[in-house]
């Protein structure tokens, strides 16, 4: 199967349950039911962060694959770059169904999952398996259970168990879905954090792969440049901006739009840009990478990101509802942007909006 017959199937997923529908993407990705992206990258995209090349800007969002049970599939979409997790310490379950939640008339969704996961030996032997090189670039996404947990022993054991497998490893510190996580933004506590993480980080014999931070688009103005400063000083490789928003921006038309949970898709993407140059203009110069996440469904969405200060994007909702075929469309339509603009290659764009 090609990723476009994929995609044609995926008005037939979209009729079941949702996490039902995903449960079985999953499943048909691991079996090779997606089949994989033969087309070549248009030069223009190559792009390097972190000191990693990387074939294009295009990723995909922690969430999708929790578990890593179909990463090697997912990078075989055409995806530049494949984020799996969350990924905890121990496995855990998640919070009751119902909990993920189809906004068809908004495109969007609702999720209050809870880091439903395998747990980190798991995650850890599915990325080791992975045959090398791999088609793309391989990011971790490590968190907190939501229970016993304790944060400042926790992030460190597991980058130290994920930086022998990833490329880089995203600290997921905003999760509107584990009760206390967001509190980790705080100033003095994501400092601390980081400082632990830090520490391990330099004591490590193996590699040392690059920490990006994961942050709520629903920060207050006052609280975003703490967490940059704090980035900064820990010397944090960047941030992804933004996860899910607790928020509900007008208009939604989806009766399911008063659930719990955390929001995604084009309902988000105003909001997350509008974070994401914040966090442009206050690191500008400053040797940190920005990761555009939030409402990306085109390639006209990527390159606002682009345009806004991100290095890279990523996308879910959009994968969700489209299917494999929207990666190479999405490529295809920010290559032909950034040419349209008189733009050489990814980096020439990066910030233009707020320089």
């Amino acid at each position: 199967m090609t990723p476009r017959i994929a995609s044609i199937l995926m008005p037939l997923v979209r009729g079941i349950d949702p996490e039902r529908a995903h449960d079985l993407a999953l499943r048909a990705l691991r079996f090779g039911l997606a089949g994989a992206d033969r087309g070549a990258d248009d030069p223009i995209l190559a792009t390097t962060a972190f000191g990693i090349p990387f074939r294009n800007p295009v990723g995909l969002a922690a969430g999708f694959d929790k578990s890593a049970v179909a990463i090697g599939p997912l990078m075989r979409l055409g995806f530049g770059f494949v984020e799996a997790g969350s990924v905890t310490p121990r496995p855990q379950i998640g919070n009751p169904k119902p909990r993920l939640f189809r906004l068809s008339e908004d495109r969007a969704v609702i999720n209050r999952m809870g880091m439903n996961n395998a747990g980190l030996a798991a995650f850890v032997a599915r990325l080791n398996a992975l045959p090398r090189p791999r088609p793309a670039v391989l990011g971790a996404n490590i968190a907190i259970n939501k229970e016993k947990a304790d944060p400042f022993r926790d992030y460190p054991a597991l980058y130290a168990a994920v930086a022998p497998v990833a490329d880089y490893v995203a600290v997921n510190v905003s999760s509107p879905n584990t009760p206390g996580l967001r509190d980790l933004q705080g100033e003095e506590q994501l400092r601390q954090v980081l400082a632990a993480l830090a520490a391990t980080r330099a004591g490590l014999a193996g590699p040392r792969p690059p920490i990006v931070v994961k942050i709520a688009p629903d920060l207050a103005p006052g609280a975003v440049e703490p967490v940059v400063e704090a980035a900064i000083a820990h010397g944090v490789e960047g941030l992804i901006v933004s996860n899910t928003t607790i928020a509900r921006p007008a208009p939604l038309r989806s009766p399911l739009k008063s659930q719990t949970g955390g929001l995604s898709g084009p309902p988000l993407r105003a909001l997350s840009t509008e974070m994401l140059k914040r966090v442009a203009r206050l690191s500008r110069g400053r040797n940190l990478t920005l990761i555009g996440c939030g409402g990306v469904g085109s390639g006209a969405d990527a390159y606002e990101k682009l345009r806004a200060g991100a290095s890279l994007v990523q996308l879910y909702a959009a994968f969700a509802y489209e299917g494999p075929a929207l990666v190479p469309r999405i490529r295809r339509e920010l290559a032909a942007l950034l040419r349209r603009d008189g733009f050489r290659e990814v980096a020439d764009c990066v910030g233009v909006d707020i320089r």
